[in-house]
């Protein structure tokens, strides 16, 4: 599923118009042949003329074993990571802090 900032979800078929397109938890699994084939076309598509946020837990140097294929992965990142503006978050993960001041605060 591929949604949109403007809350417009897509197929990986369809054509992505949106300014601003979000991949949420990316490189959780390898990507299929077909998967692979469909994100290279859409961010061919969207290079130099739209926005794509990307969020993922997996360092930038691992996304191309996650990708899986040598050829197809070179081709997907250097339209993604080239001209990227990369924020590089440490710390604790927001959820266990959430869920850590939740517990804080019922056991007052």
């Amino acid at each position: 599923m591929l949604r949109t900032c403007d809350g417009v979800v897509t197929d990986w078929h369809g054509q992505t118009v949106a300014d601003c397109t979000v991949l949420d938890d990316w490189g959780l699994a390898v990507l299929t042949d077909t998967a692979r084939r469909d994100l290279l076309e859409i961010f061919d598509d969207r290079h130099g003329h739209r926005s794509t946020i990307i969020t993922s837990q997996l360092p930038i140097e691992h996304w191309h074993n996650a990708i899986g294929d040598p050829t197809l992965a070179d081709a997907i990142l250097d339209r993604l990571v080239h001209n990227a503006h990369q924020l590089i978050l440490t710390g604790e993960s927001m959820r266990k802090r959430k869920n850590s001041l939740t517990k804080h605060k019922d056991q007052e």
